[in-house]
């Protein structure tokens, strides 16, 4: 017998509700905050909320929506000068603006590579990356994660022009990719690196490929607006000739309708803001290393190192990790269970997220109910 939609979308529901896999949205709550992306408390931040509803005012004529995509009546003036405006705060020759970090990897990956071209992935990379490379013609293979013996196995089987993708902060485990050692094997074999710094950007300075000095040494960077610029929105760097390429063969960017005048008014003012600011990722950094210096060591996930703001518990299982977030969660801490197959079976671990707005005392009880809770 045929089944229709709805026993179809039922019976994978079901298998997900019996597997501890079933997903479900979350209203918002008056928990602390130890799980969202706003790193540095600039989503919240009042003062960056005034500074945009000023800049706003000295555009009373700004439409409300972008009317279109940027190829018919979205673009304008202002767009192209912001981002060449935060191409220079990143060394780079040029940008251009997607609505999300999202559709900035999807775009890229699917438009550049070519049939008879590679694709080596991180096998830690972002979802994003792995739909836009399906969406290519290219081959493409994974790579163990940061194992440059292993990176370089798969450079001299690659075929065609290789592009290599990595995150200069992984967005699971939080720790950092060996930029310097990848960007060295890429050149060496005259492949493309091509990295995303969402969870770089604000917390490492201006990203790891700015602190590392290695611009010209990365093909392209994403960089995203919906985590420590606590805002949305997203910018491809590279040179001027990816971005006329980019314009003229990425689909998410012709067949979407552009930001709205309001929301790039809102990133360039956050630019600002964040570059004036006295080195927030200092405060971060510290709070960091308060939480790695009292977690219980027996939950550590190897990646006690980490040098920017996630930080996980190792607690295998999905029905374990869900419980153990629950029971923090009633302690009034906002921790959520990463579980499989976002993550490999066997690899379901809690993502502590460090805050500019977490203050010390809270750090310092929340690992004290993990001890408690891991007794």
């Amino acid at each position: 017998m045929k089944h229709g939609a709805n026993e179809i979308m039922l019976d994978k529901l079901r298998l997900r509700q019996a597997n501890y896999t079933f997903r479900s949205l979350q209203k918002e709550n008056d928990l602390y905050d130890f799980s969202s992306n706003d790193y540095l408390g600039l989503a919240r931040s009042y003062e960056l909320h005034q500074a945009i509803q000023e800049a706003l005012k000295k555009h009373p004529q700004a439409a409300n929506g972008a009317t279109g995509s940027r190829l018919l009546s979205g673009n304008s003036a202002f767009t192209e000068a912001l981002e060449q405006e935060i191409a220079g705060y990143h060394q780079a020759a040029n940008g251009l603006i997607f609505n999300a970090g999202y559709a900035a990897n999807s775009a890229i990956f699917s438009c550049l590579p070519q049939k008879g071209d590679t694709i080596l992935y991180d096998e830690l990379i972002h979802a994003s990356v792995i739909d836009g490379a399906r969406l290519s013609f290219a081959s493409r293979f994974k790579f163990s994660h940061n194992d440059l013996e292993d990176l370089e196995k798969k450079l001299k089987r690659s075929t065609g022009v290789c592009y290599v993708a990595v995150e200069s902060i992984y967005s699971m485990d939080g720790d950092s990719a060996d930029l310097l050692g990848i960007a060295k094997l890429c050149t060496k074999y005259q492949a493309h690196l091509i990295v995303d710094e969402a969870h770089a950007f604000g917390v490492i300075g201006t990203g790891l490929v700015d602190s590392l000095g290695i611009q010209q040494l990365v093909f392209a960077r994403i960089v995203t607006f919906g985590k420590a610029l606590g805002l949305h929105g997203s910018i491809i760097l590279g040179t001027d000739l990816l971005r006329d390429y980019l314009i003229n063969f990425a689909r998410p960017f012709i067949y979407t309708t552009a930001l709205p005048f309001s929301q790039l008014l809102g990133i360039q003012v956050a630019y600002k803001h964040l570059l004036a600011l006295n080195e927030p990722w200092t405060a971060l950094h510290h709070k960091s290393s308060l939480l790695k210096a009292n977690l219980p060591l027996q939950h550590h996930t190897g990646c006690i190192s980490n040098i920017g703001a996630i930080h996980c518990l190792a607690i295998a299982g999905n029905a374990e990790a869900i419980q153990f977030s629950r029971a923090l969660q009633s302690k009034g801490f906002d921790v959520r269970p990463i579980l499989s197959p976002t993550v490999p079976k066997g690899k379901e671990r809690l993502r502590i997220c460090i805050h500019t707005h977490n203050t010390d005392d809270e750090i310092l009880e929340l690992c004290y109910h993990i001890k408690q809770l891991s007794q």
